[in-house]
């Protein structure tokens, strides 16, 4: 049943009416892009990916504008560090278009079928959600990832950037659908309501029967309003609070290179780790190393008191509970010695935001111990946390890492977008 973006009995406001037409529309143009071969939305895909390399000059003016507005509001330099665009992650970006273009159409899969004692042939098929409206913040990458996955998952997208990255939007948006236009395909299967403002992105969570999914991506405050406040179902991203436990049989060469990796590697992004947890049995060899590794790249360090008594004064900061929460986005992390791997285990399920979880190890035991008592989306065993990542693992660009346990968990590709429909294929069949 269609119905509009408000939904209570009083008159509709402007905004109310300006998301009820965008969702309508988007609704429309799902029903063209359902009906697409894959032949079709591959070449659009790469209609999209030229059209932001030959429009990168555009984009990456828009993109300054918002980046310096920002840094002089005073948005943190992890927040500058997601917003900012270059020639190299346009590039990126477009690249992960052509990706999905050669990934496998999941629109049609069959995930069950078989033909019943009573003669109805019965299949299960992969479908298209109709309508993913997204909810982020300061990252226009997202603009483009989510606006490719839908589009090869069959699905028109209503995005929200945020008012930081607004003017990057814009130009992405625009670029994108001239892209679509130019292939013969509806220019609203891709749309914005930044120009709306929190009273559009509130609207959008009321469209309950035009907009199909909602998804959030950002952080923990933007991840709970929507949460709390959607009428239409959503699928929960989460914060990451990532843990790297390096066990008392580590490699430590390899472990230090791990540890340095996962946090520093690019730490303002959700995958990056914000808690060291070590052995009892190797703190002292093993943490003078790291210590030295990561103050070498400008970490600050928040340790417990095992931990800070193998740094030179000064070179600690005393971790408090609030550390061991903490997500925090930029050169920062806390440090624990642990007496076991129990320790550890118990650790990470009591502050983990379920998002990631690392253990370098060479014990087999402790490996499979760690990644079937854990309850996280994604467990590394001897690798950075840096790869929970769809295009790392194989899915093309993604559209955000699930931390809940319906539908989708983890790094978030075309399948996440995809619903099945149940097709049942008879001969004048009755029940008897």
């Amino acid at each position: 049943m269609t119905t509009s973006a408000f939904s209570d009995a009083s008159a509709p406001t402007e905004v109310a009416r300006a998301i009820t037409a965008i969702a309508s529309d988007a609704k429309a143009a799902s029903r063209h892009l359902a009906r697409l071969t894959r032949a079709e939305k591959d070449a659009a895909l790469q209609a999209m990916a030229a059209a932001l390399r030959s429009e990168s000059a555009q984009v990456l003016a828009a993109n300054a504008r918002d980046v310096q507005r920002e840094r002089t509001g005073g948005m943190s330099e992890a927040m500058i560090d997601r917003l900012t665009l270059t020639e190299e992650r346009i590039a990126g970006i477009a690249t992960a278009l052509g990706d999905l273009a050669a990934l496998p159409d999941p629109i049609g899969q069959v995930v069950h079928g078989e033909r019943l004692p009573n003669g109805l042939r019965v299949r299960q098929l992969r479908v298209p959600m109709g309508v993913v409206g997204m909810i982020y913040e300061a990252r226009p990458n997202v603009t483009v990832d989510a606006a490719g996955i839908a589009l090869k998952s069959g699905n028109a997208v209503i995005l929200r950037g945020g008012s930081a990255a607004e003017e990057s939007n814009i130009a992405i948006v625009g670029v994108l659908q001239d892209a679509l236009a130019g292939e013969g395909l509806p220019r609203l299967a891709v749309q914005s309501i930044d120009a709306h403002g929190r009273d559009g992105a509130t609207e959008l969570m009321r469209a309950r029967g035009l907009v199909d999914v909602l998804i959030p991506r950002g952080g923990a405050g933007l991840i709970e309003t929507v949460v709390t406040n959607s009428l239409v179902p959503v699928i929960e991203t989460g914060v990451g609070n990532v843990h790297v436990y390096v066990d008392a049989s580590a490699d430590l060469e390899r472990a230090v290179e791990i540890a340095v990796n996962a946090k520093v590697h690019r730490p303002s992004v959700c995958n990056a780790a914000e808690t060291l947890l070590v052995h009892a049995e190797i703190a002292e060899e093993f943490l003078p190393r790291v210590f030295d590794a990561l103050r070498a790249e400008g970490v600050a360090l928040h340790a417990d008191e095992a931990a800070s008594r193998f740094a030179a004064a000064g070179e600690v900061t005393p971790a408090t509970e609030a550390d061991w929460h903490a997500e925090y986005l930029a050169l920062d992390l806390a440090v624990k010695v642990v007496a076991h791997l129990d320790e550890a285990i118990d650790h990470i399920r009591t502050y983990s935001s379920g998002h990631t979880e690392s253990i370098v190890t060479q014990d087999t035991t402790a490996a499979h111990r760690f990644s079937t008592e854990l309850d996280s989306a994604t467990i590394m065993v001897n690798a950075s946390t840096r790869f929970t990542d769809g295009g790392e693992l194989g899915l093309g660009a993604e559209i955000g890492i699930s931390t809940q346990k319906l539908h989708a968990r983890g790094p978030m590709g075309l399948e996440a977008l995809t619903t099945t429909s149940w097709i049942v294929e008879g001969d004048g069949h009755i029940r008897p």
